[in-house]
């Protein structure tokens, strides 16, 4: 087990730099682990599917959402024209930071995703250690995260830097309305791909 999210900084993977209209978040992608899901955000972000797409769906204390260009929740398709399946890893973990896919039960992945921003994990390390989590994985988990999604959602990512957490929760603090919805749009400028 090689626990990319532990080693960020020696972890080569592909770069994706996301811009938005309120701040910039890298994210190391996690080729290796999940190539298919890589390969769908990578190649829908060199095409300019993202671009000016919004977060659709904000919960402080949980997760951002996007990657629908309808801007509904009810959108997006992945470039293999249909819904594709997920990538489980006993590897990587919906801890604070993780880039996952979204999607509508099993194998329903597309285009949206959501990266997660609670920074408050409410169980102890004790129960996760006890549900079947790796020490690795509980250690990480101290930080925050969802590991309820954990087997739900394939993480194929990991935002990189100190800035990249300061614009999520930049983001997490925006006033919503019905259904999680942002007030004022945030928006996805650009994604740019810096390969490995």
């Amino acid at each position: 087990m090689t626990y990319p999210q532990a080693q960020l900084d020696t972890y080569a993977g592909t770069t994706a730099i996301l811009t938005t209209n309120q701040g910039v978040m890298t994210v190391k992608l996690f080729d290796e682990i999940t190539p298919k899901t890589v390969k769908n955000f990578v190649e829908l972000a060199k095409k300019g599917y993202y671009e000016g797409i919004i977060f659709h769906r904000i919960i402080k204390d949980f997760m951002i959402q996007g990657g629908d260009p309808t801007g509904t929740g009810m959108g997006g398709e992945s470039i293999y024209g249909e819904k594709f399946e997920d990538e489980f890893s006993q590897e990587v973990f919906n801890i604070r930071g993780a880039l996952s896919m979204a999607n509508a039960g099993p194998n329903t992945n597309g285009s949206q995703f959501f990266i997660v921003q609670n920074k408050n994990l409410p169980y102890p390390k004790e129960a996760l250690l006890e549900g079947g989590w790796p020490e690795e994985a509980t250690e990480l988990y101290t930080a925050g995260g969802t590991p309820h999604l954990d087997g739900r959602h394939t993480v194929f990512g990991q935002l990189a830097d100190e800035a990249s957490f300061e614009t999520l929760d930049k983001i997490s603090e925006v006033e919503t309305g019905a259904q999680d919805r942002p007030v004022e749009d945030v928006i996805i400028e650009k994604i740019e791909i810096v390969e490995k």
